[in-house]
């Protein structure tokens, strides 16, 4: 027989055992459903508004991603050697053809200038008009904003100008554009001659630019007048009748804005001289990007291309008779020396 002492340390031996028994029961109870409601969690499918800044001398340049879109193959024109190229290698890469919309805020330390203003709601089908909240991560306003240049009055660059009931985006900036441009797309008589498919460019164009216009801040220019210090106009005829590019420079460093220049990248930079449905001058458009592109290869000018992948800045490689896209890379560190 055994003794109350040894029965009772039996005993409690015992409870102790049921005790850890049913806690690590509990736990695991707790844990798996822990773990299931954390698998359970929904997925969140929102990017942020993007923004990324880098330095060109003394300039501080804000690339603004405004949304992204997909290229159709319709919309470029080639031989059909080329053309048969690009849908075949669509099937490889559904993505050859994707595209971003952005546009660029130049800090110069006394002017906030934008160049191109985005898609607002104008284009894209609500897959564009990113521009104004990017704008804001950046941490600034529109009512900062000093100076808008604009490429050319596609609404894909300047619908984020202007809202749909007539409000301008950017109170205070006066915004410049070439007349070519402007003497082209807010003519009532071009527009109504213009072919059914190409009148919606004419309607967003003279509808975006009319609050600036009764409030005396539309610009135009017609030659090589200075707007802004260390900036040159560089005409890029073809895309529209007034197409421009700017050019700044400091402390030795070029970017040059360049507008739509190229839209497919992965086809334009391989084939210069394939053109978009877009350009108004084939001929002229492919004949720009002809000349332009050795010279930014030569000179290493950095490049912020509208339609390029986000962040849109980057440099030109000649590859024989074509032409490949170094991209800015991405970093979350930033570098005076950059």
């Amino acid at each position: 027989m055994s003794s109350p002492v040894v029965g009772g340390r039996n005993m409690l031996k015992r409870n102790s055992m049921r005790f850890v028994a049913a806690f690590m029961a509990v736990l695991a109870s707790f844990v798996a459903g822990r773990n299931a409601a954390l698998a359970a969690a929904p997925q969140h499918h929102d990017q942020a508004p993007g923004f990324y800044r880098l330095k060109v001398g003394d300039l501080e340049v804000t690339a603004l991603f405004d949304g992204h879109g997909v290229f159709d193959p319709h919309w470029l024109n080639g031989t059909k050697a080329t053309m048969d190229g690009v849908v075949e290698a669509l099937h490889e890469d559904p993505r050859l053809l994707d595209v971003s919309d952005e546009g660029f805020l130049v800090n110069t330390g006394k002017q906030l200038i934008l160049v191109d203003a985005g898609a607002g709601t104008w284009w894209g089908g609500g897959a564009l008009g990113r521009l104004e909240a990017s704008l804001r991560s950046a941490g600034y306003t529109p009512e900062e904003i000093n100076i808008v240049l604009v490429t050319h009055l596609h609404s894909d660059h300047v619908g984020g100008l202007t809202t749909q009931d007539g409000k301008r985006v950017f109170p205070n900036a006066d915004v410049y554009v070439a007349k070519a441009e402007s003497d082209f797309w807010l003519s009532p008589e071009i527009a109504a001659k213009a072919p059914k498919d190409a009148q919606p460019f004419f309607q967003s164009a003279q509808a975006i630019a009319a609050p600036y216009i009764k409030a005396r801040k539309w610009r135009t220019f017609s030659g090589s007048e200075p707007i802004v210090d260390g900036m040159q106009l560089v005409p890029l005829p073809g895309h529209t009748p007034g197409h421009t590019g700017y050019e700044f420079s400091s402390k030795g460093q070029k970017i040059l804005f360049w507008g739509d220049i190229v839209h497919a990248q992965r086809v334009q930079l391989r084939h210069p001289e394939v053109t978009a449905i877009f350009d108004i001058d084939q001929n002229a458009a492919a004949a720009t990007r002809l000349q332009l592109l050795p010279r930014l290869a030569h000179e290493h000018v950095l490049i912020a291309g509208p339609h390029m992948p986000f962040p849109a800045l980057g440099t030109l490689r000649k590859e024989g008779g074509a032409y490949s896209w170094v991209p800015v890379v991405f970093t979350d560190q930033w570098d005076e020396n950059r």
